[in-house]
């Protein structure tokens, strides 16, 4: 296994963490903000599906591999820092300076699905 997919797997457990941790602050801490507390379990739940899909890209490298796998990797870690960042930044403390962070991050998620498809595409056998 090299490095980048140790670093994913890492990456991906530590993701999976934090949403079960999101969720569990949303459900009790955030019981009184309803808004707040949609945008910690919207971000939770892409949190951890895309944790998850880190995780099956490493078992995935193995058998099809390429730059395109590569990409989509690096696109669903970038969605899960705008996207879930954002919602988890609303949900506590408001909106970031920064405009257009959620969107950035939820086309991150879609671009790095689409990379995966171009990588299943593209291996051979």
């Amino acid at each position: 296994m090299g490095v980048i997919d140790r670093i994913w797997i890492v990456f991906a457990a530590l993701n999976g963490a934090m949403a079960v941790g999101a969720g569990a602050y949303a459900s009790h801490a955030l019981a009184a903000q309803p808004q707040a507390q949609e945008w910690f379990r919207i971000a939770g739940q892409y949190q951890m599906a895309h944790a998850l899909a880190l995780v099956l890209l490493v078992a995935l490298n193995g058998r099809i591999g390429g730059t395109a796998l590569r990409i989509a990797g690096w696109l669903f870690i970038a969605g899960i820092l705008l996207f879930c960042g954002t919602l988890y930044a609303l949900g506590t403390v408001g909106p970031l300076p920064v405009p257009m962070t959620a969107p950035a991050g939820g086309w991150s998620f879609m671009l790095g699905w689409l990379a995966l498809a171009v990588a299943a595409l593209r291996a051979r056998g």
